[in-house]
């Protein structure tokens, strides 16, 4: 029996109660990025540069961050390459080509609208492809009401 292929895009988007200002700064300096993200972040983000650090979540510490930044438009847009679902520390993932993640933000009447967008899930290896895309498609679920929850 035939199965379905695994999507390639995962887009999450949430209204905020607080001003573009207040959101961009929890998700633009790298220190409030990790606090409702749960990742101790190394350097701020800088784009063209590497972001690294420990993810904090308990049971996870393990897990090492990893991730290339893209843009840094002032309130209006963060990306950053990853491999999406990298938990394994025996696994070198580094020859994986990495999914884009955006974070997007536009002013509404009631304060910011954030946009979430992960894409590229059809250059992960097929091997883990389902998985990863069904891990980060629940984690984008979390992460935005956490980042709603820490920005209001």
């Amino acid at each position: 029996m035939p199965t379905e292929p695994t999507p390639n895009v995962i887009e999450r988007s949430i209204e905020i109660a607080a001003p573009v200002s207040r959101v961009w700064a929890a998700i633009a300096d790298h220190k409030a990025f990790g606090e409702w993200f749960g990742v101790a972040l190394d350097q701020p983000f800088l784009p063209g540069q590497p972001s690294t650090g420990f993810i904090t979540v308990p049971g996870y510490e393990h897990v090492r961050w990893t991730a290339t930044v893209a843009d840094v438009l002032p309130e209006r847009l963060l990306s950053f390459y990853w491999h999406p679902y990298a938990i394994d520390p025996a696994i070198d993932y580094s020859g994986e080509q990495p999914t884009l993640v955006e974070f997007r933000l536009e002013p509404t009447s009631t304060g910011t609208l954030l946009t979430v967008v992960e894409s590229g899930f059809d250059h992960v290896p097929e091997a883990r492809r389902a998985t990863a895309y069904l891990m980060n498609s629940r984690g984008w679920t979390t992460q935005v009401a956490r980042i709603k929850s820490y920005a209001e």
